[in-house]
């Protein structure tokens, strides 16, 4: 977006800003790598790679939406139907150098990056629920679909200027329902088309690589950083507030995960408590902005014990999600959001306010009564729009002759080699992957690297042959 005037702007542009704007942005990106890592690992072997590819498909695919079309439909301020913008700024028309309306020391070029990396990693987190069965290259298509007519619809209704929910009153700091729920849904939606695994009821407890899952853990905490701390969209006191409680809501949400585990199991689990602080992080990301530390750890402490319920008894609900988004990201979400309603405080958000500016009230702490009622409301619009609607496009692809879902011959040989031609773990080319040895064969010597490299191969092979039966999302 752009302020074309040419009268002298109320607001400079402020480096400060910028740099930790931009440096947020380069975090959010990082937790789309992070996010490869963490489905990576909790999947078999066989369908590692095609996981981590995904996560790239949809940063770039969905930029280039973005770009096109995408942010226009968010942002722009002259479409005024509550419902979705406008076509003013495709194309990025006018959004350049100067500042931008709703953060006005940032160059509306780079609120239109930082808000390009949200879009990005969203239906990233919906693929979650479909590992293991469906088809890459129908995806694409699906990419660029969901983004134009959930994601980018949503988040007008919450963040757009004129959007139906921001008029409402909701509060959602930093995408509690453009991003968990919308997402969350939507991965309901794909999991319930694709149908269950054929081998959904013989559900095995490992995890493929559990390494994966604490780097992709790691990175997605590192990142989330700048996606809570860099929605104040200024390096600001409301910023430090939001990554405070970021943090604190990721560790409570760890902790009291590993607890709950070892209640039942007597052991303790590194996929538990990875999982814990990704319920910690998603149930506060709603709400960092709005509240104080300490509340934050309340956020922690029942986002962890609600997620895990709903994980114990994920075979109830009739679908396959395989990674758990639905019980983790759209659960976590709920809950962040009906929570931001109670304990959302005015003093927080005075923290950004400007001289003169009037700060609404928080939730019930602030005697409120009325804030709850409202994020039930946005919950409610948000989740029956990315359901319906996700629902329908996927129907519709699969009725114009799109395969979504892999044949079961292409599973047995996992969907990186199906797909991709390409594994995770493989040192050979993959059609030197059944005979390992005729590598050894035709390689000048057989020094003591080509024996180590051929014992690796030998490995990767094993390793895809013998993969976990299934994949969880928790050691619960």
């Amino acid at each position: 977006m752009a302020d074309t005037s040419t009268d002298t702007p109320a607001y400079s542009l402020n480096g400060g800003d910028i740099a930790w704007v931009l440096t947020s942005t380069a975090l959010v990106f990082l937790m789309c790598a992070g996010l490869g890592f963490f489905y990576s690992g909790l999947a078999r072997a066989k369908h590692a790679l095609s996981l981590m590819f995904l996560m790239m498909l949809s940063i770039s695919i969905v930029s280039v939406q973005w770009y096109f079309w995408g942010y226009s439909l968010a942002f722009s301020e002259t479409g005024t139907s509550g419902f979705v913008g406008d076509l003013r700024h495709i194309v990025m028309r006018d959004v350049g150098m100067e500042p931008h309306p709703n953060a006005k020391t940032i160059p509306g070029i780079v609120f239109f990056l930082f808000q390009c990396m949200f879009a990005a990693i969203t239906p990233a987190l919906a693929f979650g629920s479909t590992a293991e069965r469906m088809k890459i290259m129908p995806a694409i298509i699906f990419l660029f679909i969901w983004s134009t007519l959930v994601y980018d619809i949503v988040t007008n209704w919450v963040w757009g200027p004129h959007g139906w929910l921001l008029k409402l009153g909701v509060m959602d700091y930093a995408g509690g329902t453009p991003v968990h729920i919308a997402s969350g849904v939507a991965a309901v939606a794909y999991a319930m088309v694709l149908g269950k695994r054929s081998d959904y009821n013989d559900t095995d407890s490992a995890a493929h690589n559990v390494s994966f899952v604490y780097l992709g853990t790691a990175l997605l905490w590192f990142g989330w950083m700048g996606f809570n701390g860099g929605s104040a969209l200024a390096a600001n006191t409301r910023g430090i507030q939001a990554i405070v409680n970021s943090h604190l809501s990721a560790c409570v949400g760890g902790i009291i995960w590993v607890a709950l585990d070892y209640r039942h199991a007597r052991k303790l689990s590194m996929i538990g408590f990875c999982t814990g602080a990704v319920a910690g992080l998603a149930t506060v990301t709603p709400a960092c902005g709005f509240v104080s530390s300490s509340s934050s750890l309340v956020f922690g402490f029942l986002g962890a014990i609600v997620c895990n319920v709903a994980i114990t008894y994920k075979q109830k609900f009739g679908f396959d999600d395989a990674l758990d988004v639905f019980a983790v990201h759209y659960i976590g979400g709920l809950l962040g959001l009906v929570l931001t309603g109670v304990f959302a405080q005015q003093s927080i958000m005075a923290l950004s306010a400007a001289p003169g500016d009037v700060v609404p009230l928080g939730g019930w702490l602030d005697g409120n009564w009325i804030q709850v009622p409202i994020q039930l409301a946005a919950i409610a619009a948000v989740s029956v729009w990315s359901f319906v609607v996700t629902y329908a496009i996927l129907i519709f692809m699969s009725k114009i002759g799109l395969r979504l879902r892999m044949d079961e011959d292409e599973v047995a040989i996992g969907t990186d080699l199906a797909q991709l031609g390409e594994t995770a773990y493989g040192f050979l080319q993959p059609n030197d992957i059944a005979s390992p040895t005729a590598s050894l064969m035709t390689s000048p010597s057989s020094s003591a690297s080509n024996r180590e490299g051929l014992r690796a191969s030998v490995i990767s092979e094993s390793s895809l042959s013998r993969a976990p039966d299934t994949i969880v999302g928790s050691a619960s």
